[in-house]
């Protein structure tokens, strides 16, 4: 007679071997690990689990060590196999010029001395359901028996022999491959030592870069179950839907300690622009869609608990208008844009798909005395219709080697999505970083890769390359670059807020919580207007205009301005501590 197995009867049996299994180095290879069979489980058991142990970050690849002829990267340990190395061995099999490599990567292979099979007695047979590792020859030493919910299981010593230790038979590696030149993936299911072949090197450059710093390795370390999971966590922070808004807000809760906690209606306050003057900060903070998914991602590494900004003006003649950097144009393209203040609120009442949530932070009345409207209206004029700020995005959150990087980021993975950016979308990776990559190497046309090999050359790292501070007088091909955040700060700065020390601050330094923690807004709460949070029953110290969750811009208008102000600050997830006059 036939065994068969329920799928109760295999999730017993593998719970039993994850509890009674040792931890330590004679843990031992098991047929599946308990996390593998969570899939398998219904919805509503498996998910909550799978949320727990695998997310979003999880997509994030961990830089293990770099492969070079010289020198291997020494052990590591990956998501299914525990001891991994790797090393690089150069050929010409091609009789190319610069010849090529094939990288290899091993399993360390380790003494066993204890292996556990679990069998089911039915009827006279017996199904064995461990089938132990093909590579061991088994020298048995003794077998005993123990009933246990009506299973009987046996333990068999065994010696001679070594055997990989993978967590399970239906675990994988999988990694990232990357040169300044190339980037490439593959994933590993047996134990035995595996190979990559790089046919040809593109140029002496990358010859020569492989030869001296090796090849880049990424570990996927949430495995072939956490990859695909964290896949299925990230996709709907981008979509349109009720899904992605909560994910959004589920993503920043996990990772961020957000609170959103839901406002009483109406979520759109009813406002008088009259009590609204030049200078008054807007802050937004989108949940759903492209932009929603793009700031969720944004809020994670720098701590802002706000994506998108704006800034009021009044002209001459009274009229409210809205300056904004990141305003879609009908080309479809990110500009720099002055609409009327109708206009803009509309659009975000009753257009934006991205459920924007909006906070007016009014400036103090002493901070507004000083705000000189002219000036800021001649610098807004004089950006109207520029591209928005791409060149300069990232390099606002990167100000230390380590101190900006969520783990398991780190400069080696933005290196390597650098770099995949460069191969997929060239033009796109041109206009991030590479003009702001020269400049800060002092260099003018160079693409990435040579970016990175110059970088070597000089003895430095990419990781110090980027901490380097944006300077706001840079002009790139088109133009000074500001991101939503810069654009307000330049204003301010040209409005005279930051004097006597504008010269000495780099706006383009600040992101949108640097700015909100500025001490610029109005700190008495009876000078709000009337209809500020008018209903909520929590007060906020700024007023909260639209939005279902209530908003939190944590250290709020605490920060007095000082030279060199956000050019060395870390901003590690979930505390984000800031070092002092960092």
């Amino acid at each position: 007679m036939e065994p068969s197995f329920s799928l109760k009867t295999l999730l017993t049996i593998s719970l039993f071997l994850f509890f009674i299994t040792p931890q330590s180095s004679l843990a031992l290879k098991l047929p599946f690990h308990p996390q593998d069979l969570l899939p398998l489980l219904p919805r509503q058991v498996s998910w909550p689990i799978l949320n727990r142990l695998n997310g979003a970050v999880d997509l994030l690849p961990t830089f293990v060590g770099a492969a070079s002829a010289s020198n291997d990267t020494g052990d590591w340990k990956g998501a299914c196999f525990y001891e991994n190395r790797a090393w690089m061995e150069f050929h010409n099999k091609t009789g190319s010029e610069f010849g090529g490599g094939t990288l290899h990567l091993k399993v360390i292979r380790m003494w066993i001395f204890g292996v556990l099979g679990f069998i089911e007695v039915v009827g006279f047979g017996i199904w064995i359901l461990n089938v132990l590792d093909f590579s061991v020859e088994l020298k048995l030493v003794r077998v005993w028996k123990k009933s246990l919910w009506g299973l009987s299981w046996v333990k068999i010593s065994t010696f001679g022999d070594m055997v990989s230790e993978a967590h399970s038979w239906t675990c994988m590696d999988i990694y990232v491959f990357a040169t300044p030149y190339h980037v490439t993936w593959d994933y590993y299911l047996l134990s035995r030592e595996h190979t990559l072949e790089f046919k040809e090197w593109e140029s002496k450059a990358e010859y020569e870069y492989v030869k001296n710093w090796g090849v880049s390795i990424f570990l996927m370390h949430a495995g072939m179950l956490g990859t695909l999971q964290a896949l299925w966590d990230v996709f709907p922070l981008f979509t349109n839907t009720g899904w992605g808004e909560s994910s959004n807000i589920g993503f920043l809760k996990k990772h961020m300690g957000a609170t959103f906690e839901q406002r009483p209606q109406p979520w759109a306050t009813n406002i008088s622009v009259d009590d609204i003057h030049s200078g008054d900060f807007l802050v937004l903070s989108k949940i759903r869609g492209r932009w929603g998914g793009f700031e969720t991602l944004e809020k994670w590494v720098s701590g802002a608990y706000a994506g998108h900004s704006a800034v009021c003006l009044r002209d001459s003649e009274g009229k409210l208008w809205v300056g904004e950097s990141g305003n879609e144009n009908e080309q479809g393209e990110d500009v720099i844009a002055v609409l009327p203040w109708d206009e803009w609120w509309d659009y975000e009442l009753n257009k934006d798909n991205s459920n924007p949530h909006i906070a007016l932070l009014p400036l103090h009345p002493d901070v507004r005395a000083k705000f000189n409207e002219t000036a800021a209206w001649e610098y807004a004029l004089s950006m109207k219709g520029r591209p928005y700020g791409y060149h300069n995005l990232i390099f606002s959150w990167i100000d230390t080697l380590d101190g900006n990087y969520p783990p398991p980021l780190d400069a080696h993975v933005v290196a390597s999505f650098m770099t995949v950016w460069n191969h997929i979308q060239p033009e796109y990776a041109a206009n991030m970083w590479n003009e702001a990559l020269n400049k800060r190497l002092g260099t003018q046309g160079l693409d990435l890769p040579d970016i990175l090999v110059e970088v070597e050359k000089r003895g430095s790292s990419f990781g110090k390359l980027l901490t380097i501070p944006e300077q706001d007088d840079w002009l790139y091909t088109d133009g000074k670059s500001t991101s939503c955040i810069a654009f307000v700060l330049e204003m301010y700065k040209e409005a005279g807020l930051f004097d006597p020390i504008a010269s000495s601050v780099q706006v383009t330094e600040f992101t949108i919580k640097d700015a909100y923690t500025l001490r610029f807004f109005e700190n008495n709460s009876s000078r709000l207007p009337k209809w500020c949070n008018d209903g909520d029953d929590v007060k906020l110290p700024f007023c909260q205009i639209k939005g279902r969750y209530r908003m939190e811009l944590p250290e709020y208008n605490i920060m007095d301005p000082y030279p060199h102000m956000n050019e060395r600050c870390p901003s590690l997830p979930p505390k984000y501590f800031r070092t002092q006059s960092c």
